[in-house]
């Protein structure tokens, strides 16, 4: 047994669970930050048999398109009389970040 964690932006999480549950897996949405954008992120939590994992991470393969934006930088600390004008910067966003862990116990009740 299982366990794929994968770490989603928030706008492919409806998708990707909707996915997940339309190909036959069941999965727990956890809400969770990411650390550089400090963009909502979700985290799909998914227990499922040893051979099933190369089908769930192409199900998140094809639902998680990563994808480019255009962000303005934060300011950083600056003295009165300095001036700071930030230039969008473009940034890959979307994708998804797959982790898998073996279970050494599974129950569903």
């Amino acid at each position: 047994m299982k366990l794929v964690v994968a770490v989603v932006h928030a706008d492919d999480a409806g998708p990707c669970s909707t996915a997940l549950t339309d190909a036959g897996y069941d999965c727990t949405r956890i809400g969770s930050a990411g650390g550089f954008l400090q963009k909502g992120n979700a985290t799909l939590l998914c227990g499922v048999d040893d051979t099933e994992v190369d089908a769930v991470i192409d199900v998140l393969r094809h639902a998680a398109r990563s994808r480019n934006e255009y962000l303005n930088p934060l300011p950083p600390m600056t003295e009165p009389a300095e001036l700071f004008v930030p230039f969008p910067v473009e940034v890959q966003i979307g994708g998804a970040t797959v982790f898998v862990l073996d279970v050494a116990r599974f129950e569903k009740i």
